[in-house]
């Protein structure tokens, strides 16, 4: 069945006061109630909660407290699914709320429980309401306006198309706002175009992503081979637009030498919790060969991690990637830089690689 999924940030649904802007959300029920009437399955993924729990309290602006942003969200996120329930229904179109946190997709037994769970849904023809659970979130494991939330729900679900739904026409070259010359990128073919753009982090007042994050969940679901969308959800008729393939916003083109669903998750969702340092050699045969890491080729480790942990490799200037260390930090301390024989004297029971090539994944 093909599959669309389609994500809506604060700035789309509640306006710079946190009133909620009901006749754009409206019409963009309309949008995905018709795509569905088509055949398509949908899901729905929401930033706004916090907005509509500020509103409601008479909040003027975002608080900074993680517990205050938690508590606005707790206030405001059953009146925002209420919305969407009510618009949907109203067009024949019956739906769940689901609310993910950041654990959800970086522990990997989570991860296939949610999956498992949204195929269910949609197996049954329902539109999956999903928003982050902020009133149990904290500041440092969040998703950004839910932005890569929304990359991760389309790896997870297999989608053929993600659509983030924003208040400009796309990604320009510069800040439109304040480069009088800035251009709407049209399509996106090669990542390393990124790379020249003045793509800024700025978010909404209400807001948490930015056009950065916007970016950073496109490029992740064309890694994957899913068409990515970045277009105006003030405007009518882009989710049909960006459905048919016509030119609209800016077209992340699915990439020619896509990652697993693994590596994606490795990669974007599973925390870091050290960092390893390799030698020039370890470093290109990373890079160039695709091997795997060795004890040997480690000059200092850092943090406090187990093994099964997710760690950052480097090579002194830059990051190589990530990847599951097969060590603890402690243990890992005890033999980098020793051959395997060395390290199987110290380490009897230790495999061979410190990270396996097939459990790492390039930066």
């Amino acid at each position: 069945m093909p599959l669309a999924v389609v994500k809506l940030g604060s700035s789309i649904v509640a306006d710079d006061s946190g009133e909620l802007r009901l006749s754009v959300v409206a019409r963009i029920c309309e949008e995905v109630a018709a795509l569905h009437r088509e055949g398509v399955d949908v899901v729905v993924v929401t930033s706004g909660a916090i907005a509509r729990g500020m509103h409601l309290l008479g909040m003027g602006a975002r608080p900074a407290a993680i517990q205050d942003l938690q508590a606005a969200s707790a206030v405001g996120q059953g009146r925002l699914y209420r919305t969407y329930d009510e618009l949907l229904r109203e067009r024949g179109v019956q739906t769940a709320q689901v609310l993910l946190t950041f654990f959800d997709v970086s522990a990997r037994t989570h991860y296939l429980n949610a999956r498992r769970t949204l195929h269910k849904l949609l197996e049954w023809r329902i539109v999956p309401v999903i928003n982050e659970n902020d009133t149990t979130t904290t500041d440092d494991i969040s998703f950004g306006d839910n932005d890569f939330l929304a990359a991760q729900v389309a790896v997870l679900v297999g989608a053929n198309l993600l659509v983030l739904l924003t208040d400009t026409d796309g990604v320009y070259t510069a800040d439109p706002r304040v480069a009088a010359d800035a251009q709407l990128v049209a399509e996106v073919t090669d990542p390393e175009q990124l790379s020249v753009l003045q793509i800024g982090h700025a978010p909404t007042p209400l807001g948490s992503g930015g056009m950065r994050s916007k970016v950073v969940a496109a490029d992740m679901a064309s890694a994957s081979g899913i068409v990515a969308v970045i277009g105006n959800g003030l405007v009518p008729g882009v989710l049909a637009r960006a459905w048919a393939g016509e030119p609209v916003g800016t077209r992340f083109a699915p990439q020619a030498v896509r990652q697993s669903s693994f590596k994606l998750w490795l990669k974007y969702a599973k925390p870091s919790h050290g960092t390893v340092t390799v030698d020039d050699g370890a470093a290109r045969a990373l890079r160039e060969g695709g091997t795997s890491l060795l004890p040997v080729g480690i000059v200092s480790v850092q943090g406090a991690f187990d093994a099964g942990d997710a760690v950052e490799v480097h090579d002194g200037n830059a990051a190589i990637g990530k990847g599951i260390s097969n060590y603890s930090a402690v243990e890992l301390r005890k033999v980098m830089g020793l051959k395997s024989s060395q390290v199987r004297e110290i380490l009897p029971r230790a495999t061979d690689e410190a990270v396996h090539r097939d459990y790492f994944v390039l930066a």
